[in-house]
């Protein structure tokens, strides 16, 4: 069964449907988001059970990975990130277009897992700003698409003008991203 979309609120009568430009791109931006995976161990795995027909995470509308990152909008980071990627997942991170969000999936990406060690990174929110955390080691492909449903929901929900506020500029400055 094909579920649609829900109209946003708006004005409709015969003939015509009007609702707010923010309503209209918000849910085109949350379905048609286009993931960048950046796997590094097991996480990876359980992403590519996410995508394999039993899950199908082309019904949300991302079944065309992007492995550019000047093409994705949606950067998946899962898995074990060592301390001397961190500048490559930044830079990853930097390349990207407006808007961007960015899943941190398991437990290794969210807070270096069980690897506290020196070499490992203790968590990409130390380099990058993270929008949902996908908890679990490795978590489960349902997992994995309730995070998608969040940013989903962050996408849609949005405003055009966020990324221009003060308080966007003074994250993007904590970070030192330009």
């Amino acid at each position: 069964m094909v579920k649609q979309a829900a109209m946003p609120p708006g004005y409709e009568g015969p003939g015509f449907f009007a609702t707010t430009m923010d309503k209209t791109i918000g849910l085109a931006r949350a379905n048609s988001l286009w993931p960048l995976p950046f796997a590094t161990s097991c996480c990876g795995i359980e992403f590519m059970a996410t995508m394999a027909s039993n899950y199908d995470l082309a019904r949300f509308g991302m079944e065309r990975l992007s492995f550019s990152p000047r093409q994705a909008d949606l950067l998946m980071v899962m898995g074990t990130i060592a301390k001397k990627m961190g500048p490559v997942l930044k830079h990853v991170y930097e390349q990207m277009a407006e808007p961007r969000w960015v899943i941190s999936v398991g437990a290794c990406a969210s807070s270096g897992g069980i690897f506290d060690t020196y070499s490992v990174l203790q968590g990409i929110d130390h380099i990058i700003p993270v929008d949902v955390y996908v908890p679990g080691c490795p978590p489960r492909p349902e997992q994995i698409l309730d995070g998608i449903m969040q940013i989903q929901d962050l996408a849609k929900n949005e405003s055009l003008r966020r990324r221009n506020l003060p308080e966007y500029q003074a994250l993007m400055e904590k970070y030192e991203i330009k």
